[in-house]
């Protein structure tokens, strides 16, 4: 009776000494989740913080400098102008709302959509390398936006430089047909890469159907050159190197409400991406159309790509940089690398921008040429670490 009684009693005991066991792995579980969880987002706002203070220093910078307390002043007169008063010099709050704001403003949303675009890319073709750089998205979208500066001047005559007014800033004919056809190019490149690498989809075949893509539409960039006259030259020649000199409100008007939904529409397909990284086979098991998801994602990043580019001209590196150097902090989960990643590839381009200003004052050094050589090294260093094509 004894002997029953002792074995009913370290049977209970070990029953609750599992249960106690259960319940402590549960909850360290659950720690550790909510630990990384709140990792990405200081992450997150880190990034944020980060892109703000670039934002500031890229408004105070130029080829006149002005303080930092006129600089807040001018930006908070500029939100608020009922509250806060502007700046000590009044040519001071000119320049930043004519000139800075529209430059700030279209580093901004370049660099968020080139890294976007870069991070989606990836995950829908789980290939650390490619970004619109990479395959070519940037220079087929420049081709288009040069046949745009080169031929149609001469097919629509005075019509190609109308404008209209929106909300008191000037849309021209000019700026919307190099949105368009550097749209079209650049979804036609793409659709090259992944014709061209359907029967074999690996990561060497997808960057050299870019490169080879890439080169075609050089080839054309270059004859629109040799044909060109001079000031249609020298504007070719701006955009391939990369700049902010088409930086306007105008500009502005038609980048945001293309770059802001389809931003809103890839955050939202970011965890269906999440599911590719397990193989196309699991991720249709749980539901996902794999195919339509490709589809309508490189869609959506050549848009926003083509978009900025028919502004800037060609920035390289951005989309691949960026992601990269968020992943090594966060980890591979869409729904904040998508994010902190856009964050980062703004702040890179603001200080790169940045740079440009300062580096041969009073003169201005193209953007890309600075970013060529980052995302030349960047490159270098990422494909000779050890399991860098594991990050997906």
């Amino acid at each position: 009776m004894t002997d029953s009684a002792d074995s009913g009693r370290e049977a209970e005991k070990g029953r609750i000494i599992d249960e106690f066991v259960k319940v402590s792995e549960k909850d360290r579980i659950e720690g550790e989740y909510s630990s990384a969880i709140r990792t990405k987002w200081l992450f997150i706002l880190g990034m944020l913080l980060l892109c703000f203070a670039a934002a500031v220093c890229s408004i105070a910078f130029g080829s006149v400098d002005i303080p930092l307390a006129d600089t807040l002043k001018s930006i908070g007169h500029a939100l608020f102008p009922w509250w806060i008063d502007g700046a000590s010099q009044p040519y001071y709050d000119d320049i930043i709302v004519n000139s800075r704001f529209p430059r700030t403003f279209l580093c901004l949303l370049t660099g968020v959509s080139l890294a976007a675009a870069g991070t989606i890319m990836q995950g829908l073709l789980r290939n650390p390398l490619v970004s619109p750089f990479t395959l070519g998205v940037s220079t087929a979208a420049s081709f288009g936006a040069a046949l745009s500066i080169v031929f149609f001047p001469a097919v629509l005559g005075s019509f190609y430089y109308e404008s209209v007014d929106l909300y008191g800033f000037d849309m021209t004919v000019k700026n919307l047909l190099i949105v368009v056809l550097s749209f079209c190019f650049g979804m036609a490149s793409i659709l090259l890469v992944l014709k061209i690498s359907r029967k074999d989809a690996t990561r060497t075949t997808l960057i050299l159907s870019g490169v080879v893509i890439s080169y075609l539409f050089q080839a054309g960039i270059s004859l629109s050159q040799y044909i060109s006259n001079d000031e249609s030259l020298r504007t070719i020649s701006n955009w391939l190197m990369g700049g902010m000199w088409n930086a306007t409100w105008g500009a502005i008007i038609i980048i945001v409400p293309v770059v802001v939904p389809c931003l809103i529409y890839l955050e939202k397909i970011s965890m269906d991406i999440n599911s590719l990284s397990a193989g196309d086979d699991i991720a249709k098991n749980v539901g996902v159309n794999v195919q339509a998801l490709r589809r309508k994602g490189l869609v959506i990043t050549t848009l926003i790509t083509s978009v900025c580019v028919a502004f800037s001209g060609v920035i390289g590196f951005i989309g691949l940089m960026a992601p990269h150097m968020t992943r090594m902090v966060i980890g591979n989960d869409s729904r904040f690398v998508l994010p902190a990643s856009a964050l980062m590839g703004a702040s890179i381009l603001l200080f790169a921008d940045i740079v440009s200003r300062k580096i041969l004052y009073p003169d201005q050094l193209p953007v890309g040429i600075i970013l060529y050589v980052v995302g030349g090294i960047f490159f270098i260093w990422m494909v000779t670490r050890k399991n860098w094509g594991n990050r997906l």
